[in-house]
């Protein structure tokens, strides 16, 4: 599975697309220059139960180490992700 990433502005977002329709999308807004915000995941019934909703959180997990941000999970998706997996605390901003 490729994650993708775009960023406009203050916007972004991780996603998967594959013939030219998305079919996995976690969206976020950059609050400063030193934390990001997670607001939206979502993924197509095609891949569900396929860990592209965790794949994505991990793909902003590895912009925000290499940016030296933190990230604000609002999105509820995002932040079970952030419970689970022990690995992402370090960039976790609650």
């Amino acid at each position: 599975m490729h994650i993708q990433h775009e960023q406009s502005g203050n916007k972004g977002a991780f996603y998967v697309e594959e013939n030219g329709m998305r079919l996995a999308e976690m969206t976020y807004s950059k609050a400063g220059d030193t934390r990001i915000i997670i607001d939206h995941t979502e993924v197509s019934d095609a891949l569900r139960g396929k860990g592209a909703g965790k794949q994505l959180v991990s793909a902003a997990v590895d912009l925000a180490r290499k940016n030296n941000v933190k990230i604000l999970p609002l999105c509820p998706f995002a932040r079970s992700v952030f419970e689970k997996v022990k690995d992402f605390q370090d960039v976790l901003d609650l």
